[in-house]
């Protein structure tokens, strides 16, 4: 999904805009045109003919031309595009749906350019970033803090606790390596997001299993491609 992390060590970080209001597109041109290592490379009103992996990393609103557009969100997500939701509306139901379909990162817009660059600067390093709206949603969120991951993340770490390696699971899955990585590292900032932080490979089979998302008999009924094409 975009460019690796040796070429982005060497090239600006290429961000895209997703917003339906010109002026807000502009705001968010000027906050970032101050930081060298950022790339604006694309802005549009919708999502019509966006290719994911175009941006980095996109900001997008939920909020475009009266329609909340979470699927759209989630569409982008699911396809391994790094999402960062960038909202004026902070209730706690739009918080947790951008979270649930996939996005990186919640940042409402009165929270302004230190906490939109703070996400962006994470959602490249595949890390979490919680913003005070976010961080308040879940302390008061009384829901089981149970991430909603894409079946293609789940389908990466059910094969990859199946000790299967990173490029195994890419050829089962019929994409590349760094796609399988992406998968992985969004499945961990999902659950750092809701408070359950699984740095290691053993903390996110607990977490797994713990969550009904893979059981223990899908762990040790393990055949390797090769075995099975013979």
């Amino acid at each position: 999904m975009g460019r690796d992390p040796v070429e982005r060590a060497t090239r600006p970080l290429a961000v895209g805009v997703i917003e339906d209001h010109p002026v807000v597109i502009e705001g968010i041109r000027t906050w970032l045109a101050e930081e060298p290592w950022i790339q604006i490379v694309h802005t549009a009103e919708t999502t019509t003919g966006l290719r994911p992996g175009a941006a980095d990393v996109l900001i997008m609103d939920l909020n475009l031309h009266g329609r909340l557009v979470l699927d759209d969100m989630g569409e982008l997500a699911a396809a391994g595009q790094r999402v960062i939701a960038f909202s004026q509306f902070t209730e706690e139901a739009v918080v947790m749906g951008a979270l649930n379909v996939g996005a990186c990162a919640f940042v409402a817009k009165h929270e302004g350019r230190a906490h939109l660059l703070n996400a962006v600067r994470e959602a490249a390093a595949d890390r979490p970033y919680l913003t005070p709206t976010v961080a308040g949603v879940l302390v008061g969120d009384r829901s089981p803090r149970r991430p909603a991951l894409s079946e293609q993340e789940r389908s990466a770490l059910l094969w990859w606790f199946q000790s299967m390696s990173k490029a195994s699971v890419a050829r089962r899955m019929g994409v590349s390596a760094h796609t399988v990585d992406m998968y992985i590292k969004r499945a961990r900032v999902k659950y750092a997001q809701v408070g359950r932080a699984a740095p290691t490979k053993a903390d996110m089979l607990a977490r797994a299993i713990e969550d009904g998302l893979v059981s223990p008999h899908e762990i040790t009924g393990y055949q390797s491609a090769a075995a099975l094409d013979r």
